[in-house]
């Protein structure tokens, strides 16, 4: 997998370089401003991106926007946004813009490893990974609507689906068999209205209408 970087600190960018590359990914550009990164996902045609949301000059969402930008001009590009803490309107602008291939995360996440790879695999396979604490976050302003139709279960399984997790994450998380975690997750499409039509991206849709971005 081919990674650019984009982060100001240098020791943390130091070791995420050391740690993806412990991993088998091959990061083709570290850089420390969102110029930077503009400029290196030209240079060397990635498949993912993992940026920071604040970079300089300002420190507020030069990462961010950086990635907005992107999205626009690379739909088919994996990116994941690192940030302090939950800002969650800019989660909310990026996974407005996207319904695959995006990850939302906080650098805490980073400590457990297995979970940040994870996290980015997903990501650059065409999923999503968003950190439980935004999930929690965007929860708090969401409209009920078609979401009152779905039961305690079901509010559960979406949850964990915006988390990114497969049927079997789920399926272990809630100590259920995973044909019970399908059946859920039909139920759920048809409650918020998801025709089948939309069968590649159903997931994704009743995730997005789920946080309301």
């Amino acid at each position: 997998m081919r990674i650019v970087l984009a982060e100001d600190s240098v020791l943390l960018r130091e070791g995420l370089v050391r740690l993806l590359a412990a991993g088998g990914m091959d990061v083709v550009a570290a850089v420390g401003d969102a110029e930077a990164l503009l400029r290196a996902v030209d240079d060397h045609e990635p498949e993912l991106v993992v940026t920071d949301v604040r970079m300089p000059p300002s420190h507020t969402d030069e990462g961010l926007r950086a990635a907005l930008v992107l999205r626009r001009q690379r739909p088919e590009l994996a990116i994941v946004v690192l940030s302090q803490w939950v800002e969650e309107r800019y989660a909310s602008r990026l996974l407005s813009t996207a319904t695959s291939g995006i990850g939302y995360l906080l650098k805490d996440r980073v400590a457990d490893v297995t979970e940040f790879f994870d996290a980015l695999r997903r990501v650059a396979g065409g999923g999503t990974a968003l950190d439980p604490e935004v999930v929690a976050q965007l929860l708090l302003r969401r409209n009920s609507d078609p979401l009152e139709r779905l039961t305690p279960r079901e509010h559960e399984v979406l949850a964990l689906i915006a988390e990114g997790r497969s049927n079997a994450g789920i399926a272990e998380a809630l100590v259920v068999s995973e044909s019970a975690v399908g059946k859920h997750i039909n139920n759920i499409f048809t409650k918020l209205d998801l025709p089948s039509a939309d069968k590649d991206h159903r997931r994704v849709l009743a995730v997005l209408r789920f946080l309301k971005v």
